[in-house]
């Protein structure tokens, strides 16, 4: 039987082979893990779905995999076929002649040999089916001669129709061949310049991690009018407030930053202005009020950028902030982090505090409506009530979706936050 890339879960299509776990001739058992997956930006494992040995694997490292795609041939196990039967390795071109002229256009990093009966002849006897999938690929408009089938003799499956769906909507969805993970639509093609001209060179092949960061990037700042509002904001009392509670933290196993502290007074300062945490729906020009706070925590990993999802802010309590805070960052490090635990925010942080940055400007995460900058706190003279004296200010940058908010909302929204943060209520703690 052959073993095929399962769903990777709802708006990832495919993803990059890390590591392949299991060679030809081993046993392996359902459930057990046989590779490694990169999608977005998450490492998945990927189990079997049968068991059996292993006759051949169709991947290797670096191989791009979308659904139903194979990844090994097993023999052994129950309802088992012949090798033969299975599509094309990855990556293998289909003849040419007749046999091309089945197949779609391929796009960008999507393998049509997966779902497309690359043999058909059209002209030829209709295959096998039932009734139902007749009416179905009737209503549809779909030639069952195109669609690979798996039944007993040829016939085609409700199973190999929804497989030859999918493959369609990837193949719809992907970028065309040749366009680079960064390119945004209308793009010029790129041209690779020859600097070793001007000097000795090094080049490196971009990881799957950031060629997802590039496109991101280049879809969220070339899709989204930005506007950046900048401020220094005085936390004297709040770091008063870690310093006054940080033992009774460490008691608990928790190092208490002044992260948690922002991030809990920033859950209320979105709910007092909803709009910061809303969305626009493009399709339907529709604006999207969601009623909880889930922030994006932007983390700095070796590997790149990767926002894990903090769930519910508003509602869990400063240590309840600072204990998942600690273990999404771990998480993320380590590559462990959940596709799950990468979506659903509806408003991102990105913290340059503990390296030592000030004001930047701050990319929106799409399809949310701003981004919170932080950058290090530092002790200045500040004129207050007509005498200096020495404050911890704390640089931000907020970066705003100018459809959907004004420059007159943005500062009332730095304001409000401001003076959330200089008054923080200390009750929070206890």
């Amino acid at each position: 039987m052959d073993l095929k890339l399962p769903q990777l879960g709802e708006g990832a299509e495919s993803g990059v082979v890390v590591s392949v776990l299991i060679n030809p001739g081993d046993m392996v058992t359902k459930g057990q893990t046989i590779l490694e997956l990169e999608s977005e930006k998450a490492v998945a494992p990927i189990p079997s779905s049968e068991t059996g040995r292993v006759e051949s694997v169709r991947v290797k490292p670096g191989d791009r995999l979308s659904y139903g795609q194979v990844i090994a041939v097993l023999s052994g196990g129950n309802g088992s076929t012949a090798p033969s039967a299975s599509p094309p390795v990855a990556g293998v071109q289909p003849a040419h002649g007749a046999a091309q002229a089945a197949t779609p256009p391929a796009a960008a990093g999507v393998t049509t040999g997966g779902m497309w009966n690359s043999g058909a002849n059209l002209s030829g006897p209709m295959p096998s089916a039932s009734p139902y999938v007749r009416k179905v690929a009737g209503d549809l408009g779909i030639d069952l001669r195109r669609v690979r089938s798996s039944g007993t003799g040829g016939r085609v499956t409700l199973a190999d129709l929804r497989d030859w769906m999918q493959q369609c909507l990837a193949l719809a969805e992907a970028p065309p061949a040749g366009s680079s993970a960064g390119a945004s639509p209308g793009a010029a093609k790129p041209v690779s310049i020859d600097f070793s001209a001007w000097g000795p060179v090094r080049r490196q092949p971009m990881s799957s991690l950031r060629k997802v960061i590039s496109r991101r990037m280049v879809e969220n700042a070339s899709t989204i009018p930005h506007v950046t509002q900048f401020d220094d904001l005085d936390v004297t009392r709040l770091m008063e407030v870690r310093h006054r509670h940080a033992k009774a933290f460490e008691s608990s196993g928790v190092k208490l930053t002044l992260t948690p502290l922002i991030l809990k007074t920033l859950s209320g300062v979105l709910m007092r202005h909803p709009i910061f945490n809303a969305s626009l729906d493009e399709a339907t020009e529709e604006i999207v009020f969601k009623d909880h706070v889930h922030l994006g925590i932007a983390v700095d990993t070796e590997a790149g950028l990767i926002v894990p999802v903090l769930r519910d802010v508003e509602r869990k309590s400063v240590l309840e902030i600072a204990r998942e805070l600690e273990s999404l960052a771990r998480k993320a490090r380590e590559r462990k982090v959940a596709p799950d635990e990468l979506k659903g925010g509806t408003f991102t942080v990105s913290n340059q505090g503990g390296i030592g940055g000030t004001h930047f400007t701050p990319i929106i995460n799409k399809p949310e409506s701003a981004i919170l900058g932080l950058g290090r706190s530092a002790a200045k003279p500040v004129a207050v009530e007509g005498r200096v004296e020495i404050r911890t200010l704390m640089p931000i940058a907020l970066s705003y979706d100018h459809r959907l908010i004004d420059g007159g909302s943005a500062a009332r929204w730095v304001v409000d936050f401001g003076a959330s943060l200089s008054q923080f209520d200390e009750a929070l703690l206890r």
